[in-house]
């Protein structure tokens, strides 16, 4: 039997492009040990979408933090709420877009940020 040289043994970035969307590890995980020897078109573009969908995540977090805490003390209680709900599901539906993408192997952007992410990381 002779063996089948048309098989691919590379996923041109596709696993790459997926764990990076799993949790910020995985993204330090999918850039130091699948993408930085192996280069790939399709890698560098979800880890560029991703690097910046946490940084955006981390900062409104931080930022959150305060706001929250001074609304929770005064008045708005029931908007504050509502404001963490709302943001938290907006963030969770741009993972779930661009983690599709990377799961269909395609280069989509995430709405908002992933054509701003693609030039601030041009690097990656």
């Amino acid at each position: 039997m002779e063996p089948n040289n048309n098989i691919s043994t590379s996923d041109d970035g596709k696993t790459a492009s997926i764990v990076s969307y799993l949790t910020v590890i995985g993204w330090l995980i999918a850039y130091f040990a699948m993408h930085n020897d192996k280069k790939t078109e399709l890698g560098s573009y979800h880890l560029r979408q991703t690097l910046l969908l946490y940084i955006i995540g981390i900062g409104i977090y931080i930022v959150w933090s305060v706001i929250f805490v001074s609304l929770l003390f005064s008045t708005g209680f029931t908007l504050a709420l509502t404001l963490n709900w709302v943001i938290r599901v907006g963030l969770f539906v741009l993972w779930i877009i661009g983690f599709i993408g990377a799961v269909n192997g395609e280069k989509k952007p995430i709405p908002i940020i992933g054509d701003m992410a693609q030039n601030m990381f041009k690097g990656i």
